[in-house]
């Protein structure tokens, strides 16, 4: 007798991500995908309806974040497994993520087959961290062991994507521009906006440039709009 198919619930706040995921699922024959959410609140509803084994999910969304909906699923349905499927390469993110009870972590960048894989190996109760997540938690493991002074230990760990977005912001960018230039959405450019603000506890664009040519993260100009 055949086991039941891994059922899969995939959140994300882009529809098309989603499509993409589902066309990528069905061509599994022990995975099925059952459905997709665009926010938290859609998540919740549907777990209270439906049995589901593991959940795709992404950090950004529009009433709250993959990291808040893992703890709550954690909470109230300690069954379902959750594998984080972003574009998210921060270290803090990826530690919050971990500790908020998700067995996986993918990054959106990667070869889609590790999706696959992290899904069962997820459901055997393994645990699984894409190659690019690996590389990213031995850098950041190695840099601790390293003798720094307290200013730069307090430096915030900007993800690539976020300096990219930085640096555009510096070029006088629109969000739209960084959208159309970046391949992203408009709000998603506006969540990376905000990190940036946060981690580097900055209140303006000007405070902002100061940090960021005081870091030496502004990169020379190459303006190609």
């Amino acid at each position: 007798m055949s086991e039941k198919p891994i059922r899969v619930l995939i959140v994300d706040d882009h529809q098309l991500m989603i499509e993409g995921l589902k066309s990528l699922l069905e061509g599994e024959e022990d995975i099925a995908f059952v459905a997709g959410a665009n926010s938290m609140a859609e998540t919740m509803a549907f777990l209270e309806k439906n049995v589901i084994d593991v959940v795709l999910m992404d950090i950004n969304m529009p009433d709250g974040s993959g990291i808040e909906a893992t703890e709550k699923i954690r909470a109230l349905y300690p069954s379902v497994k959750i594998i984080a499927l972003t574009m998210h390469d921060d270290i803090s993110v990826i530690t919050k993520m971990i500790k908020a009870g998700a067995s996986g972590y993918v990054l959106k960048r990667t070869n889609m087959n590790e999706v696959t894989e992290a899904l069962r190996i997820v459901h055997r109760n393994g645990k699984y961290l894409s190659i690019n997540t690996q590389n990213i938690i031995m850098e950041n493991l190695g840099s601790t062991t390293e003798q720094t002074d307290p200013e730069e230990d307090a430096r915030p760990s900007l993800s690539s994507r976020e300096i990219e977005v930085l640096n555009l912001v510096a070029r006088e960018y629109s969000n739209e521009q960084i959208a159309e230039k970046l391949f992203i959405s408009e709000r998603t450019v506006e969540a990376h906006r905000r990190n940036i603000f946060i981690k580097t506890k900055t209140k303006s664009i000007v405070g902002l440039m100061k940090y960021a040519i005081r870091k030496g993260l502004i990169e020379p100009e190459n303006d190609d709009r």
